[in-house]
């Protein structure tokens, strides 16, 4: 990992860390090192938050005209093929961190909704897969999704 990520609070740089080396590992489709991330991951506390943001980011940046259904259906469908790797895959935990990234899911609507720890699975797939569009690190958008974070409790 290039960034440092001193300058963030403690809980704060655990997500850091943990997020790039979770979609790292992703990237290089790598099992035995994805699987402890992703734990490490899951036990970051706001986490999901921090990856919501950055799916939020690389998908404006992708589609700066907007998504609608085919846009959506056609990056659910490439993630899932790119995360063939992986057999616990499940297309819905995608589904809803691109709705969730999107502003458009409620979970209480949900009869089953995910879990911390298959979002955790799940979002550094579609984080990895997003990113591979941009040609970016992921360094830049977890910047910018920790910064939006920071902005929103300012004024919360």
């Amino acid at each position: 990992m290039t960034t440092t990520w001193r300058h963030l609070p403690a809980p704060a740089r655990e997500i850091a860390q943990a997020a790039t080396e979770a979609v790292g590992a992703a990237q290089d489709r790598d099992a035995g090192a994805y699987q402890p991330a992703v734990e490490r991951l899951a036990a970051a506390d706001r986490a999901g938050l921090v990856l919501g943001g950055v799916v939020r980011l690389l998908l404006e940046e992708g589609h700066p005209d907007g998504l609608d259904g085919d846009d959506v259906r056609q990056v659910l469908e490439r993630c899932v093929r790119s995360a063939a790797w992986r057999p616990d895959v499940d297309p819905h935990v995608l589904l809803v961190l691109l709705a969730g990234a999107l502003g458009v899911y409620d979970p209480g609507d949900d009869d089953a909704p995910p879990d911390p720890a298959a979002i955790a699975r799940h979002a550094p797939l579609l984080v990895a897969d997003l990113l591979a569009a941009t040609g970016r690190p992921l360094a830049d958008y977890l910047s910018a999704a920790f910064a939006e974070v920071a902005r929103t409790e300012l004024h919360d």
